[in-house]
């Protein structure tokens, strides 16, 4: 059974994220929070003792969603780790995401001193084994120059070339990921059919490692919960 306390954490996150999108991060107080939820000031800082931990566990508790999404899709296909499947699919997932999209966007009023996250570290790691494990693999080419750099400046432009132009406007999401996916299949993977039991084997190890990280955030997310403090 869930515990009371975490059901309150739950819903003073949920009015933090509708405030934060409304009014951005430095106009956000603790008090409009408390005022949201309907509870003391006081209240809130049992959970978490300042603003920005309240909002670290916000982004934590958005990025445990994705990520199971994520894997759920991996677990009904497990062709969908091939980069031409998986990034168009995660770009379509973080749209989906408000608060995401604002803090990919890197958008600096929102997040104030938000943006450097132990968070963000983590998932650049795993990426980085992702890329490393794809290659061992060959479901990635070895010959791409910088493939790291470039996969990664190939993807951002489909998350951030709305906000630099709107020339693009006009085509609808699912289009976007289509030509994304284009782009990363003709761009980045060998040609041919991928090797199934490689398949398998990338989305095992990619698997766990999502597991791991969804883990690690969903126990950083109660962290200052009265709950778990120590006895």
């Amino acid at each position: 059974m869930s515990h009371p306390n975490r059901e309150r954490a739950d819903r003073i996150l949920d009015a933090a994220g509708e405030l934060l999108l409304r009014m951005g991060y430095r106009k956000v107080a603790i008090d409009d929070i408390a005022r949201a939820v309907g509870i003391g000031k006081g209240t809130v800082y049992l959970h978490w003792r300042n603003k920005e931990l309240l909002f670290q566990a916000l982004m934590m508790r958005e990025s445990a969603d994705l990520t199971d999404e994520m894997l759920a899709a991996i677990k009904a296909d497990p062709a969908m780790i091939l980069p031409h499947r998986m990034i168009p699919e995660s770009f379509l997932i973080t749209h989906r995401r408000p608060l995401v999209m604002a803090m990919l966007r890197g958008n600096a009023e929102i997040f104030g001193s938000l943006g450097d996250l132990a968070l963000k570290k983590q998932q650049d790691e795993l990426g980085a084994r992702f890329e490393n494990v794809l290659l061992r693999h060959r479901l990635i080419r070895a010959d791409v120059p910088h493939v790291s750099y470039a996969l990664h400046a190939a993807t951002l432009g489909f998350y951030l070339g709305d906000t630099v132009s709107d020339d693009f406007e006009g085509i609808p999401l699912t289009e976007k990921a289509d030509v994304l996916a284009h782009l990363i299949r003709a761009a980045f993977e060998p040609p041919g059919e991928p090797d199934p039991v490689a398949v398998a084997e990338v989305a095992a190890e990619l698997s766990s490692a999502l597991e791991e990280l969804v883990s690690g955030f969903r126990n950083g997310i109660y962290t200052h919960d009265p709950t778990r403090a120590p006895g």
